[in-house]
């Protein structure tokens, strides 16, 4: 098969390679997927350079966790009756070497999540990381219905789908966005009211539209953000945080304790077998009607990856990176 692979860690043009590998086969328990379009995520590049002095966990990776595609050969143990099925894929390049930036993947059963025929590769390709994610900041401390949401990054991957899910689940969504330009961009299906950080006084124009504060947040930049979300929190509220930009994160520790926060922390690799299987269900139902759209920002043929990578690492824009499989 045609696959991409690295054996080293480093810059992306340095260490990936294109070019043939021999077939995986599905052992027990699992599928083989043809994959059609690999979705690319910060994940992905995060471990092929090594980020917070992480080691090579295998002699080869094969990178990218998501993937869209059809299943065509199925290990002892599997309905024989999904040979042939569309599917999108997560967790493919998780405690395992080799991903979906291939004509072939080898995932669980369950990793293989039926892609209803109206739905596309794309969108199909983008909700493995991005969504499940998404899923567990909105999902994983309760309903939201009746709720008021705020989206940190709402243009972002994992916000823009958190906003979504949201609002599909009956809550009112608020969300903020870095600068004034970005507004424009907002969906204001989804979103009620949105606000820029770059200008006046955030919490001010927050608690304009929620003078009793906000139920959940979902938090793209702890670090950043900390004492904003202080600001506008309602007793109780749980701030839903999946990433930050600085490793040491300061926290106003006791009036977050005093407004009785809980601040949850969410790394994808490590969600509950459950949480993970549900957010595949739903993010499949909500997708199925509509309520789940996905912007693609860029797309790069397979023998064209390290562009996609440093297209990533450069955080370039808005949407979706996906890397197209020839067939």
């Amino acid at each position: 098969m045609l696959a991409s692979w690295y054996d080293d860690q480093g810059p992306a043009t340095d260490v990936l390679h294109v070019g043939e590998l021999s077939d995986p086969f599905p052992g027990p328990g699992e599928v083989r997927v043809r994959v059609t379009v690999s979705g690319v995520n910060p994940g992905d590049t995060k471990k092929r350079r090594g980020w917070l002095g992480s080691s090579m966990p295998y002699p080869r990776v094969i990178p990218h966790s998501d993937a869209a595609g059809v299943i065509d050969a199925a290990g002892t143990g599997v309905d024989a009756r999904r040979v042939g099925q569309r599917v999108w894929v997560h967790g493919a390049q998780s405690y395992r070497p080799f991903g979906t930036a291939a004509q072939y993947t080898v995932v669980p059963d369950h990793q293989a999540v039926p892609l209803p025929d109206h739905l596309s590769d794309e969108l199909g390709a983008s909700l493995g990381i991005p969504g499940i994610t998404a899923h567990r900041t909105v999902f994983a401390d309760g309903p939201v219905v009746g709720q008021l949401v705020l989206v940190h990054g709402v243009l972002g991957g994992v916000g823009s789908l958190a906003a979504q899910l949201a609002h599909w689940a009956g809550a009112t969504v608020l969300a903020t966005v870095r600068r004034t330009a970005d507004l424009d961009h907002i969906d204001p299906a989804i979103v009620s009211h949105a606000v820029a950080l770059d200008v006046g006084d955030p919490a001010a124009a927050i608690r304009s539209y929620a003078p009793r504060g906000v139920d959940r947040i979902i938090e793209v930049a702890l670090s950043d953000n900390a004492d904003l979300d202080n600001a506008v929190v309602t007793d109780e509220a749980v701030i839903a945080a999946y990433a930050t930009r600085a490793d040491r994160t300061e926290i106003p520790f006791w009036p977050l304790l005093f407004n009785n926060v809980t601040l949850r922390l969410l790394g994808s690799d490590d969600f509950p077998a459950a949480a993970k299987r549900q957010a595949a269900r739903d993010l499949t139902s909500a997708a199925a009607v509509g309520a789940l759209t996905v912007y693609v920002g860029a797309r790069y043929p397979l023998e064209e990856i390290a562009k996609a990578h440093d297209h990533v690492d450069a955080g370039s824009g808005h949407g979706r990176t996906l890397v197209t499989i020839p067939q």
